[in-house]
């Protein structure tokens, strides 16, 4: 005795479910609808009540079924207009000229989420550009937009630059460092992209910004300075430690070329435990870091430094943090070491952006935060060669994925 599936659970609005076939030589479920005669004829456009012309076939695929695939294959009404126009009616479930239901891109939209394009495809059965554009269309129609002129309430904002792909189509993303959202993204780098955003805040929003983090770049700077002029810059100790950390690198390395080969030995597999914190490092990884620092002079000055340079952020006031950079950077004028007097000659030219943190107390963890989650979208991705769609990607990575893809 065969069970009739209701009408609740298959959600074919305005169709009526006649037979649920398996076809053995597709592999395929397939559903087929007739159009609900009870339901009058809704012009499109106009939403006004038409004659129907004729019934028109469509086959749509659905959400695959008892491990399936599955196909729809209903009946839709050709809509007779006064003006003698015909055009077919809309349906609930499927969008216009789409070959998909509306919940079958919503499921390949939520796979793309947490796996790449080819494995969703491979799986689904659905060629690499379909899911692409499926995924894009409705990343487009669902994500809430991002419209500068509607913020209000920002007090401190971050700014940071990303690529598609190493050294290719750059964009700004700009982050409420307060409620920790992104507010927009937008294609390049330069002051002007910036500057372009910023002109389209309110004006009662852009005055009441205090505080913007950024790394040292001057195309930022010069478009905070322009546009926000009650804002004070604020230079992550992110940035500044990642500078250091190229220092000691690049120091390392001229103490490698010069030294002899048990010299040369003993400096093999450091690099990772000179820039590492002393409390991350294990017991072998201590002492393996001790046996260097107490045979070269030069790394061993480094790494105090570097300690010395973290307790930094530790200052109460701006003044007291000012005071004990000036005081550091003595210290690095009197080394022999280049690239230790240059990074302090930096420190001293970015003192103010610097010191501002012992102000505000910003650092750019949200930023870094969503740097990761742009690095796994590049990494699942392997490669994104279209910018506009790599930029929905990344809206979509700041929102909670707090929905389920599978069920309604």
């Amino acid at each position: 005795m065969g069970t009739n599936i209701p009408r609740n659970i298959l959600s074919l609005k305005g169709q009526i479910v006649n037979q649920i076939q398996y076809h053995p030589a597709l592999g395929q479920v397939i559903i087929h609808c007739s159009r609900d005669r009870r339901l009058k004829a809704i012009d499109p456009i106009t939403h006004r009540q038409g004659t129907v012309n004729q019934y028109v076939r469509r086959k749509v695929i659905d959400l695959p079924l008892l491990g399936f695939p599955c196909v729809i294959d209903m009946e839709l009404a050709q809509v007779w207009t006064s003006k003698n126009e015909r055009r077919l009616e809309r349906c609930d479930f499927v969008d216009k000229g789409c070959r998909y239901t509306k919940r079958f891109c919503r499921l390949v939209s939520g796979l793309c989420r947490h796996m790449s394009i080819q494995a969703v495809s491979r799986h689904l059965s659905v060629r690499w550009e379909t899911v692409k554009n499926i995924d894009r269309y409705v990343l487009e129609s669902t994500l809430p937009a991002l419209d500068p002129s509607q913020l209000t309430d920002l007090t401190m904002i971050g700014v940071d630059e990303v690529a598609r792909a190493k050294g290719h189509d750059y964009m700004t993303v700009i982050y409420d460092m307060v409620e920790g959202h992104l507010i927009g993204v937008e294609t390049g780098r330069t002051a002007e992209v910036l500057s372009e955003f910023l002109k389209r805040l309110a004006p009662e929003t852009a005055e009441r910004i205090e505080a913007v983090a950024m790394d040292m770049g001057l195309a930022y700077q010069k478009a905070v300075r322009e546009c926000l002029p009650n804002a004070d810059i604020v230079f992550d100790r992110f940035h500044v430690m990642k500078n250091y950390s190229k220092a000691l690198s690049n120091q390392r390395r001229i103490e490698f070329r010069k030294a002899n080969k048990p010299g040369k030995d003993l400096l093999k597999g450091t690099h990772y435990l000179v820039l590492k914190n002393a409390d991350k490092l294990n017991e072998s990884q201590a002492q393996k870091l001790q046996k260097l620092l107490d045979e070269n002079t030069n790394l061993n000055t480094l790494y105090v430094m570097k300690e010395q340079l973290q307790e930094l952020w530790k200052s109460a006031t701006v003044k007291q943090m000012h005071e004990h950079l000036e005081a550091w950077c003595q210290l690095a004028d009197q080394s022999p070491m280049v690239y230790l007097r240059k990074f302090a000659k930096s420190l001293r030219k970015h003192a103010v952006g610097i010191c501002n943190y012992a102000k505000y107390k910003l650092t750019s963890a949200r930023i870094e935060a969503g740097n990761v989650s742009i690095g796994m979208i590049r990494k699942r991705a392997r490669g994104i060669r279209d910018t506009e769609y790599f930029k929905l990607k990344i809206r979509q990575s700041s929102l909670p994925d707090d929905h389920s893809m599978f069920y309604l």
